[in-house]
């Protein structure tokens, strides 16, 4: 009976240990099968660009990687889609899609940004924009980061806007031309959920951000447009978060949606592609999955944890074939209507959706 009830005592301090490991993670999210995929691509979209003056299908061969905020009780939705023509088949624009439930949406007919006759085509012609991450500012303005390539580098980039529809370039995220011309993409910065808005949130007087996608990096500013990389002793970009051996996230690790400000720290939801010879035996060569970190609210350089597995892969059929097969790369988070909606693409081809209803600290 002794060793009985020290059995049963080492189980529950397991239990409970996981538990305490796993609190400051978002979980809980289940993908909804019943309307899964909620957006792909539409042929009948024609577009005229302003660049090649022609009318092209611009959401016809793809759409993914969608960013996603509330607004005026309304969840926005703004998403990549490709075309077919052009060297790299198929150029990049970014929509704009609404919903008054988080699971059925609305399309704008045309794109809201795009590539056009401006300063900023050299950076963005002609593989367009993409994988948009944005955020509220505390004054009302709308910030959103996206990758601009020109067919050779890809670029992270800022715009902003007051309506989600009139956008404004800024250009680079950085000011010094080394750190412009370095590859760069996908900024994901630090926010604070408040009311169902992601309001981006200042640390010691700065705002940060995660990026890369082959390590993690950090930048922090003043401004939201105006950023400097957070450099190690030998003035190069310093990485926070690397790839690691033997794990699903052992080829890269790529920032997801917006990182949010908890009591527990600054949790940051990652992508992250497995490198099959070094990897996750049990998941297909190349599959992206999404696992957590946790860094110091004091020093968002510092990590404090990290998820020992994903929390999201593909399982399901649009998920395993399409442009890239073996895909669920995350980017979108709200809450809205009590629950928690996490919108990734699938296999570079559509945009899905899973909910949590579990509370975050």
């Amino acid at each position: 009976m002794r060793k009985i009830i020290q059995l049963l005592a080492v189980f529950t301090l397991i239990a409970c240990s996981k538990e305490k490991v796993d609190e400051w993670q978002l979980l809980g999210f289940e993908k909804q099968d019943a309307v899964n995929p909620i957006m792909g691509p539409d042929t009948t979209s024609l577009f005229l660009d302003p660049i090649t003056q022609r009318m092209v299908k611009w959401e016809g061969k793809d759409v993914f990687n969608p960013a996603s905020i509330v607004k005026d009780d309304t969840l926005f939705m703004l998403y990549r889609a490709e075309d077919f023509v052009g060297k790299f088949n198929g150029t990049s624009r970014i929509g704009l899609a609404y919903s008054f439930d988080g699971l059925t949406f609305t399309r704008l007919d045309k794109p809201v940004f795009y590539p056009k006759e401006d300063e900023y085509k050299v950076l963005e012609w002609e593989g367009g924009a993409e994988d948009p991450r944005i955020v509220k500012r505390n004054d009302g303005l709308y910030v959103m980061t996206y990758t601009a390539y020109d067919g050779d580098l890809a670029r992270l980039l800022v715009a902003t806007t007051n309506d989600l529809r009139t956008w404004e370039k800024h250009g680079s995220v950085f000011q010094d031309s080394l750190d412009i011309n370095q590859w760069s993409k996908s900024g994901s910065i630090v926010a604070r959920a408040d009311n169902d808005e992601m309001i981006a949130v200042q640390i010691d007087g700065m705002y940060w951000m995660y990026f890369g996608d082959t390590d993690l990096f950090v930048a922090q500013s003043s401004d939201l447009i105006h950023w400097d990389p957070v450099k190690n002793d030998t003035g190069d970009w310093l990485k926070v978060l690397s790839p690691r051996k033997d794990n699903f996230d052992s080829d890269l690790v790529e920032p997801g949606p917006p990182a949010i400000l908890t009591k527990n720290g600054i949790l940051l939801i990652y992508n992250s592609r497995n490198r099959l010879a070094e990897g996750d035996q049990s998941l297909p060569d190349g599959t992206y999955s999404a696992g957590q970190a946790l860094f110091d609210p004091q020093n968002p350089t510092q990590l404090i944890l990290r998820s020992e597995d994903y929390f999201f892969t593909p399982d399901k059929p649009y998920e395993f074939t399409g442009q890239v097969n073996n895909v669920c790369f995350v980017e979108g988070l709200c809450h809205y209507k009590d629950q928690w909606f996490l919108y990734y693409g699938t296999a570079d081809s559509k945009i899905a959706v899973a909910v949590s209803s579990q509370l975050l600290n």
